[in-house]
């Protein structure tokens, strides 16, 4: 067997360098980490959902919901008899996602029994006020857009963004 002979100060020299080269590793892997933030990649805020003419309403009613982008989009599209608007499907009071139940024409809240008429506004339950609408307008090739970024509360439901006028 071969004996190494290191003296004391040898065997701390290279032990104190280790180190220091350890450390210095470790904090180039955390800095260079730091240049490649974490990214979260998110569907767009806004998106097309069809033209005016697709939005139709029966002349008995006055109102027609339509659902075809709660589930991607978590919002529902309003047609009334004179405007067009998207409430989002979320639930004043605690979030939750609300159900529209077409027979009655209310959007009601399976987590605490909100209701809410097809227009937003509530009228049972604890959700402190009417579900929030999202910005909508008809872009320049005349589809209907819808902006969820830009948000309309219920003292701004007249603002001309919060509806299209049919």
């Amino acid at each position: 067997m071969k004996e190494n002979n290191y003296s004391r100060r040898s065997f701390l020299r290279i032990v104190g360098w280790g180190s220091f080269f350890a450390t210095l590793g470790i904090s180039s892997v955390g800095f260079i980490r730091f240049l490649y933030p974490n990214v979260l990649f998110e569907k767009p805020s806004a998106f097309k959902a069809g033209t005016l003419d697709e939005f139709t309403i029966d002349r008995t009613s006055d109102y027609q919901v339509y659902e075809n982008w709660k589930a991607e989009h978590s919002i529902w599209i309003v047609r009334e008899k004179d405007r067009i608007y998207a409430v989002k499907a979320r639930c004043t009071h605690l979030g939750c996602t609300p159900n529209y139940f077409a027979d009655e024409m209310v959007f009601k809240c399976p987590c605490h029994g909100s209701q809410f008429h097809c227009n937003g506004e509530n009228f049972a339950g604890p959700a402190p006020r009417p579900l929030d609408r999202c910005k909508i307008f008809v872009g320049f090739d005349g589809r209907i857009q819808v902006d969820k970024a830009r948000i309309y509360s219920f003292k701004e439901f007249d603002n001309p963004g919060a509806y299209v006028k049919v």
